[in-house]
């Protein structure tokens, strides 16, 4: 007895062991698009997703609770289903094309991952029950209210052989037809429009068809094959490609963009892909086959490593639809980096382009000939200005030929408004020790904005221009460079005496003149000659009292008032010192023309701060 209740329970557990094998949970697969339409797949080749049935077990299939799958979809939709088998040939799951002689897989529909064919070990007849179809989606999303299964010949129907597929959904619709590998012949068709459909084999090497039924909970498939049969299940709804494509030039070389289709509920990425190398793109596509009526999200970053952001471009989405006829809403150049689809209509086959174009952006830099700077203090103030205000500056640091701080911040600028590029010497730099040139590149090549050539020139920049121009700056020969400037100042009116005078006739004006030498080398002796075109407004004679003050530092000339100053009544300047003979009549004489001043020595030359001097004279209004 003991021995007995042992076998028993044994043979008991064998029982529920078999149960448990034959009858297990849903089953782990997934679902794939193939890479490409190949030479005579259907335009909408990237809306069908082809369920993987890897983890297919004939005996669980065939058994009375058949067996179980439900796979995840691209958008986080569950498709889930029953499939049972029966009939005098056992099927097994292989790869795409089953054989070379195959449609899909060979011309069309190529690159199918996993093993999509469900194909039969041997001659004879096959029945395939799909039951219990159900799609759900993802948390957040409403109950899928659309969609459609689509069957497809996985071998080629030959002589002798047929296919044929049955639903309880809407009517099989023919969505393509497969080219044979060679010739044009194709199985004879019955049935289509109707819910039962059959293919009836051809001599020869034959296409295939694929067919679709929407909203079926069964499917039945009938495998006749003399040789060998297979079918293909995919599910239908829709699908998105993005892909970005970056205009003219990038802003920084280093610029890379991500973009990714996201689920709209949770921001969950669904497909991704980014820029890369120095290219303009378009770069890689990201898809998505979606099942359900999941919102998606398209959205457009900068990728690590990146020196801008997105805000130094101007990013625009445009989609297209192979679908035609479709009802949904697309975007064309719109100006954003995250749109919301919404819902897809299945069938639609979307391709979206995120399309990157930079700002315009100037930046102005400094170099130095290879003669380096005319004094080792020399410094240059770069600037970027838009009028009088200026949107970008830098002042240069260094000594010899070596340049710091020599470029402005690259600088974002508005298109279609004009922008100068100067410099000027910093300090007491005087850039008229230099000869300067600029030479500009822009990033965008084939742009039409005209670069300007000389410094101090204007640039009205479009959008995809990134330019950047360089002044260099080459010293000139040692020389002796004397500069003037001419000022003035009220000491007495007639009314108000030196008490707050006024500019009115009478007032004294206290005339000077400055001089500088910002060259290095000195002046050759006794040669200073100033013949000063007097204003018409001022009298100048007697009462002159002409004072001299030396600069910091000092120019090392002398002036005497008994011999160095003179007057010419001329209408014309005089020649030389020598010229001017004129005597004045009285204290202020308005018969004046020009002031000569003749200082005496050898001027110094500059040691980076100009030496100066300045002569003062007493001057009345008229």
């Amino acid at each position: 007895m003991i021995r007995t209740t042992t076998v028993i329970v044994w043979r008991l557990l064998l029982v529920v062991m078999a149960w448990i094998l034959t009858n297990s949970a849903a089953m782990a697969a997934n679902c794939y698009v193939a890479t490409a339409q190949g030479s005579t797949g259907p335009s909408d080749w990237q809306t069908y997703c082809w369920v993987d049935f890897s983890t297919y077990n004939s005996t669980t299939a065939s058994s009375s609770g058949g067996q179980n799958f439900s796979l995840t979809l691209q958008d986080g939709t569950v498709l889930s289903f029953t499939l049972q088998t029966s009939g005098t040939a056992a099927l097994t799951a292989i790869a795409s094309p089953s054989w070379s002689g195959a449609a899909i897989g060979n011309t069309a529909m190529t690159g199918i991952a996993g093993s999509p064919v469900l194909y039969q070990t041997g001659a004879g007849t096959t029945t395939v029950t799909i039951s219990a179809i159900k799609l759900t989606p993802p948390s957040g999303a409403s109950g899928v209210t659309n969609y459609m299964m689509v069957l497809g010949d996985g071998e080629s129907t030959n002589g002798g052989e047929s296919l044929s597929f049955v639903t309880n959904g809407g009517v099989w619709q023919t969505l393509s037809q497969a080219g044979p590998i060679s010739g044009s012949i194709y199985p004879a068709l019955s049935g289509a429009g109707t819910t039962t459909v059959t293919e009836t084999g051809a001599d020869g090497t034959v296409g295939a068809y694929i067919f679709g039924s929407a909203k079926p909970t069964t499917v039945t498939t009938t495998l006749v094959g003399g040789g060998l049969q297979g079918f293909m299940v995919a599910v239908r709804f829709a699908s998105v490609r993005l892909t970005m494509a970056i205009a003219d030039a990038r802003v920084n070389s280093a610029d890379q963009f991500s973009y990714a289709v996201q689920a709209t509920s949770n921001s969950t990425t669904l497909a991704s892909g980014a820029s890369s190398g120095t290219g303009l793109g378009p770069f890689s596509t990201a898809g998505v086959s979606t099942a359900a009526s999941v919102p998606m999200t398209l959205a457009e970053t900068m990728a690590s490593g990146s020196i801008s952001t997105l805000s130094h471009y101007q990013t625009s989405l445009t989609c297209t639809n192979s679908a035609a006829g479709s009802s949904t809403t697309l975007p064309t150049a719109q100006i954003t980096t995250s749109y919301s689809l919404g819902s897809l209509a299945y069938g639609d086959a979307l391709l979206c382009t995120f399309t990157a174009t930079p700002f315009p952006h100037l930046t102005l830099r400094k170099a130095l000939g290879g003669t380096g700077r005319q004094f080792s203090t020399d410094q240059f103030t770069m600037a970027i200005a838009q009028g009088g205000t200026s949107v970008a500056t830098t002042t240069t640091g260094g000594t010899g030929t070596t340049v710091t701080s020599g470029a402005t911040a690259q600088t974002q600028v508005s298109a279609g408004t004009a922008y100068t590029l100067s410099e000027s010497g910093a300090g007491t730099t005087q850039t008229s020790q230099y000869t300067s040139a600029m030479a500009c590149t822009n990033s965008w090549s084939a742009s039409p904005t005209k670069l300007p050539t000389t410094p101090g020139g204007s640039i009205t920049p479009a959008m995809g221009d990134v330019v950047a121009c360089t002044i260099t700056n080459t010293k000139v020969a040692a020389n002796a460079s004397l500069t003037i400037t001419k000022s003035s100042a009220l000491v007495s009116d007639p009314v108000n005496g030196t008490t707050n005078p006024k500019a009115i006739p009478g007032a004294i004006v206290a005339y000077t003149l400055t001089v500088s030498n910002s060259g290095p080398t000195a002046v050759d002796t006794n040669s200073v000659l100033i013949i000063d075109t007097l204003p018409s407004q001022l009298s100048v004679g007697t009462a002159a009292s002409p004072v001299f003050a030396q600069g910091s530092p000092t120019s090392n000339l002398t002036f005497t008032s008994g011999t160095d100053i003179a007057f010419s009544n001329a209408t014309t300047a005089p020649a030389s010192y020598a010229a001017c003979t004129y005597t004045p009549t009285s204290a202020y004489d308005s018969a004046v023309h020009f002031i000569c001043l003749n200082p005496k020595g050898k001027m110094a030359g500059s040691t980076g701060t100009p030496p100066s001097f300045s002569i003062t004279v007493n001057t009345k209004l008229n």
